[in-house]
């Protein structure tokens, strides 16, 4: 039975030991406290897996801890992001989640030495044709340094109809999605991450789902819920209240995963805070900062870790 892409889709952190090893039972306990926490799928591999510092080795063990983890919530997604700058690695990597049981893949396309839009167009089609279980690409003209417009994607489903997802990461990303939606007409959904920045602004435009950290789970699931639920005032609020920090830490990549890895082990739901190098070294107002944060969020968090 195919799972349902939608709705709260928080991207995995790597839990490290103190001494910089794969802390497996604290990435288990992490899994288990996000299943339990209302969300609708997880994913591994994204950037706040910090998937660019993991070994193969890793990387195969936590996906099967994940995987074992997501199959026992039946409307729980697990998606698996492919990052390889070339198709026959993204293929072989693909075809491995799709038999390990992973219910969908996100697939980043090559960006290293900017290849060209066909070069990237043809990446996503081989990867996505090897798999039948569902495809989201990610559309990233940052990193690729590449516009892709919308019916360049539907194009894309249309030959490979598996390809059902754009998590678009354009800057802002609201037009875009608008757009994707006018020219799929529904045959297309959008997701989008950059910790829910924009996150009022694209789910009226339709997007289906959020792609946040997974650090603070509980007020995204909220949010979601709000809105859902047509509870404007109260989705905004909420929102307001979110937002300086999340900006904040949005400044940059490592940024918000050293705050993040952080946020967890003040929650005690991983047992350390470690980040393999290089990584982003907070100071005391920044750290302040996050204690702030906990205290200001302690009831929609229920904490019962180390605050």
């Amino acid at each position: 039975m195919n799972k349902e892409i939608k709705g709260v889709i928080p991207i995995a952190a790597a839990p490290f030991t103190k001494n910089g090893y794969l802390d497996e039972d604290s990435f288990q306990q992490m899994i288990r406290h996000l299943l339990q926490a209302g969300i609708h799928g997880v994913t591994l591999f994204g950037m706040a897996t910090e998937f660019y510092k993991l070994t193969d080795k890793e990387r195969g063990r936590m996906l099967r801890l994940l995987l074992d983890e997501t199959n026992n919530y039946p409307s729980v997604a697990s998606m698996i992001s492919v990052t390889d700058h070339t198709a026959e690695n993204a293929i072989s990597h693909a075809q491995q989640a799709e038999r390990m049981g992973a219910d969908s893949l996100m697939l980043l396309p090559p960006f290293f030495l900017q290849p060209s839009a066909h070069a990237i167009t043809e990446h996503i089609r081989k990867v996505a044709d090897s798999v039948d279980i569902p495809v989201i690409v990610q559309y990233a003209p940052l990193q690729t340094n590449v516009r892709i417009p919308p019916e360049v994607f539907l194009t894309l489903h249309e030959k490979v109809p598996n390809i059902q997802f754009i998590k678009v990461e354009t800057q802002p990303p609201g037009r875009y999605i608008t757009s994707l939606m006018d020219h799929s007409q529904g045959k297309l959904g959008a997701l989008v991450g950059y910790a829910g920045v924009q996150m009022p602004d694209v789910l009226e435009r339709r997007a289906v789902g959020i792609q946040p950290g997974c650090s603070f789970i509980e007020l995204y699931v909220q949010l979601y819920q709000l809105f859902q639920s047509g509870e404007k005032k109260g989705f905004h609020t909420l929102f307001q209240k979110l937002l300086p920090y999340i900006s904040y830490w949005m400044q940059g990549i490592e940024l918000i995963i050293k705050a993040e890895k952080v946020i967890l082990y003040k929650r005690g739901i991983i047992a350390s805070d470690y980040c393999r190098s290089p990584q982003y070294t907070l100071d005391n107002i920044e750290m302040k900062m996050i204690d702030r944060f906990l205290e200001q969020f302690a009831d929609e968090l229920r904490n019962e870790g180390r605050l």
